[in-house]
């Protein structure tokens, strides 16, 4: 079953449609699917009128092409635009839109597996053709998927100098890839950034084995190469790969760890039944002042308090709360939105939820385009946000 997400006017949902087996596809993507699988099998179905493709010389030609004629089509996704080929002698009538209207919840749900799932074009071909007499080959579905891709790619490779990103803000995830036959953990690697404007923006993402030293280095290095410039500032987890990656890539760039993951680090050092207690003195560190040396002097009061009953905790406590403190050099005003990567970290939460059914992803293909899209679209929402993220006046 195909099931929109709507708007009160009606309109199919930016969040996500569900088809079967509770896959997710945004409805932006889908529909721009649906255009371009539509758009080639409209091509197809002229050609084999014709006996010939464009420019093809041939003695079984039955006729040539007059240009084309602009289209639209109401759907669930929305009204779809088509440029509907035309024939100078006539006779050529497309009864794919009579087909699609009547098996158009097939048709996405068939074009959502395929974009999800990555099952083979064939057997998407099969599918259309048993559901709607589409005649789709499976070079026509390859090329709809190639042609998404390609956005993507773009989108990927876009040039960065038109502004300048003074804060950076870096997550990964997980997701289970197949590879070889052997079902592997790929770590998704994303980096946000806020620009001169106060306009947050996704730069770039990555698939990769691991948050290793070389594949953020790969991912910060590709940045750079595109005209990256301006930052002052990296928000991220403390994982070691990023670390030592920032530290190459962006020498003399403030670094601030992530105060959320630090807090969470150190109550998995704790008991549950201390749990409750330990988090309050630890939130109190930051409500204490301003100013760093008072922060750390607090955070000292909380490790000897707690030094008996968790040496661990305190023990990570004294080396990792000065590294939660650097956002304190920047203006007030952005420092709420600086000290975590909450920002990011919403984001992958919604992301989650329309993978959580995938379960496991058949190649790294699917999943990177799959990610590809869905970065993407928060990119697009980003930018077209009225108000923005930070107030950089102030700076």
């Amino acid at each position: 079953m195909v099931k929109n997400m709507r708007n009160p006017n009606g309109q199919a949902s930016q969040e996500a449609i569900e088809a079967g087996d509770g896959l997710f596809v945004t409805a932006d993507v889908l529909k721009e699917m649906v255009q371009i699988a539509v758009q080639h099998a409209l091509e197809g179905q002229v050609a084999r009128h014709l006996g010939a493709e464009p420019y093809e010389r041939t003695s079984a030609r039955q006729g040539q092409r007059n240009g084309t004629k602009p289209r639209t089509m109401k759907t669930r996704l929305g009204e779809l635009e088509f440029q509907v080929p035309q024939v100078r002698e006539g006779g050529f009538r497309p009864t794919l839109f009579e087909r699609y209207q009547r098996t158009e919840k097939a048709l996405l749900m068939t074009l959502q597996e395929m974009f999800v799932k990555g099952v083979s074009t064939r057997e998407v071909n099969d599918v259309l053709e048993a559901m709607g007499g589409f005649e789709v080959s499976p070079g026509l579905v390859s090329r709809a998927a190639a042609e998404l891709d390609e956005q993507v790619r773009k989108w990927r490779e876009r040039p960065l100098e038109a502004h300048q990103y003074p804060y950076l803000i870096v997550d990964a995830r997980y997701e289970k890839v197949r590879r070889g036959g052997r079902i592997e953990p790929a770590a998704v690697l994303v980096v946000c950034g806020i620009d001169e404007e106060g306009r947050r923006d996704v730069l770039s993402y990555g698939l990769g084995d691991s948050e290793s030293e070389a594949m953020w280095g790969e991912v910060f290095g590709e940045l750079k190469g595109r005209g990256l410039r301006g930052v002052e500032l990296v928000v991220s987890d403390a994982h070691q790969g990023i670390r030592k990656a920032l530290a190459k890539h962006f020498q003399g760039t403030g670094w601030q760890r992530c105060q959320v993951h630090l807090m969470r680090e150190l109550l998995n050092k704790a008991a549950w039944q201390d749990r409750v207690e330990l988090a309050r003195d630890l939130k109190a560190i930051y409500a204490t002042s301003e100013e760093p040396e008072a922060c750390l002097a607090a955070a000292e009061a909380v490790a000897v308090k707690w030094e008996k009953r968790l040496p661990k905790m305190a023990k990570a406590l004294r080396a990792g709360v000065e590294d939660t403190l650097a956002v304190l050099g920047f203006p007030r005003e952005h420092r709420r939105r600086l000290r975590t990567t909450n920002m990011i970290e919403r984001q992958m939460r919604e992301f989650r939820k329309r993978t959580r059914k995938v379960s496991i992803f058949p190649n790294e293909g699917s999943a990177i385009r799959l990610f590809g899209a869905m970065i993407l679209e928060l990119s697009e929402k980003w930018q077209g946000e009225e108000k923005r993220y930070l107030n950089m006046e102030r700076r």
